[in-house]
């Protein structure tokens, strides 16, 4: 089993035609996701390498019967992106771009909600369902099919621990990367409910950072409605105090944020947390050892 994505994933790519937009689009038919199209205004007709290119997202909805599209547009043009997606109703929605104001967050995340679009991102690589689906530019070949679902807010770090994962044996259902910005579609409770609902869920590894106070509700979640064993990693715990970060997310603020009160607040609620990525896949074994549910 799996969340958000698999099989039955038709994917359109926005921006297909750019640089990245045909790069990623292409790695991803190649890992053997439905890449059923694309779009680039004033471009219908044209296709790249076979994947045939659409004026409009509403026309590729129409041709193709897409039901996710992933934008690589600037970031000047990816609120119209994502709002034209909304407008044909494609219900999920991953957004790559970066550096898209914050201010134009509040309102695309309303947008897209009342029309019913489930929003990955943005500035997130995506996310895989391994041996299935993926719909980014998360790297394919570090991925392996298992029952451990990965949330994660950074991109590279989602690679560091997925492949810990793969090298001890611990394949995953689905990793998702929800992007490091401070206004995104989809956290971590959401993530953690439908890993909770998935049969095919044995355990959930949770990556997060200093900044924003995503980290602390998905603790009182697990702490009150978690049955499935997770595990953690906070990056950014030696962050100098006051120290702004790199991410636009990882911005601490009112002594709220803190790597030592996201910590906290996960080792209250029973989660493990790792002082190195490459020591999650031991946590995981013991919790799940602890639970008998084995590894």
């Amino acid at each position: 089993m799996s969340i958000l994505i698999g099989n039955d994933t038709r994917i359109i790519v926005q921006g297909i035609t750019g640089r990245d937009g045909s790069f990623h689009a292409l790695s991803m038919r190649e890992y053997g996701s439905k890449v059923v199209g694309g779009v680039t205004p004033g471009k219908g007709g044209q296709d790249v390498q076979g994947i045939p290119v659409f004026d409009t997202v509403r026309d590729a909805v129409e041709k193709t019967g897409a039901n996710c599209t992933v934008i690589f547009v600037p970031a000047r043009f990816a609120t119209a992106a994502m709002r034209e997606a909304a407008d044909a109703r494609i219900p999920l929605v991953v957004c790559i771009t970066e550096g898209v104001p914050v201010l134009e967050m509040v309102g695309n995340i309303a947008y897209l909600s009342e029309r019913g679009c489930h929003l990955i991102g943005p500035n997130c690589p995506g996310l895989i369902t391994p041996g299935q689906s993926k719909a980014g530019i998360m790297p394919g070949r570090i991925h392996k099919t298992g029952d451990i679902g990965v949330i994660s807010r950074s991109g590279t770090l989602t690679y560091e621990v997925v492949w810990a994962l793969t090298r001890a044996g611990m394949g995953q259902s689905t990793c998702i990367g929800v992007g490091g910005d401070p206004l995104i579609g989809t956290g971590f409770v959401e993530l953690l409910t439908r890993f909770q609902a998935d049969p095919g869920t044995g355990g959930v590894v949770l990556i997060g950072e200093i900044g924003g106070e995503d980290e602390e509700r998905a603790a009182q979640y697990i702490k009150s409605e978690m049955s499935k064993p997770v595990v953690a990693f906070i990056s950014g715990r030696t962050a100098p105090p006051e120290k702004r970060m790199g991410h636009a997310g990882a911005i601490v603020s009112g002594g709220r944020g803190t790597a030592e009160a996201k910590v906290g607040a996960l080792r209250d609620a029973g989660v493990p947390v790792a002082d190195r990525p490459d020591e999650i896949p031991g946590l995981m074994a013991a919790r799940r050892a602890q639970e008998g549910k084995g590894t």
